[in-house]
């Protein structure tokens, strides 16, 4: 069972949390929500408040639904789930039901945001700011060759950490 913690409590390995195990970016609303792998984001303090920073492609249906609402939530599994995670960044929620196919129990978090009761962790979020990545961003244009030949830069949010969930 996941129960409520403050933000200052965690001990996890952020650099872990993200870059190794990955988390599922969830938006919508708990009846009709769509999640996304991804390993690229960040927590820490900013405007005198506990933020989360994830970056999402325009070509992602999860940034169409985080666009519609207020409200999302980052979610850490254990290994157990990889290839549930693996899913859900192989496939498009415009042509799979990945909830269903991974067999995800949706619940409501603050804000009704949309998460997963099998995650060992959930940071709930509420959109604060959000900007679009361009080449002009970069002052090293090597980031910008490697990660975007394609030209389709990822738009960031950053989120208040409203509420945090974990499992005991």
């Amino acid at each position: 069972m996941l129960k409520r913690m403050d933000p200052k409590a965690l001990n996890e390995n952020v650099f872990s949390m993200l870059a190794d195990q990955w988390m599922l970016v969830t938006a919508g609303t708990p009846e009709n929500c769509n999640t996304m792998t991804a390993s690229w984001g960040g927590l820490g303090v900013l405007w005198g408040k506990n933020v989360a920073m994830c970056v999402i492609r325009p070509q992602r249906y999860t940034r169409e639904l985080l666009e519609q609402g207020e409200y999302y939530t980052l979610s850490f599994f254990g290994g157990e789930r990889r290839d549930a995670l693996a899913l859900c960044g192989r496939e498009s929620g415009r042509d799979v039901d990945k909830v269903k196919a991974c067999g995800f129990t949706v619940a409501a978090a603050a804000g009704n945001a949309p998460y997963f009761e099998e995650a060992r962790l959930v940071l709930v979020c509420r959109k604060l700011y959000r900007q679009d990545l361009d080449a002009d961003c970069f002052t090293d244009s090597s980031l910008d060759e490697k990660w975007y030949p394609g030209k389709d830069y990822h738009r960031m949010y950053i989120g208040e950490i409203v509420e945090v969930l974990k499992r005991d």
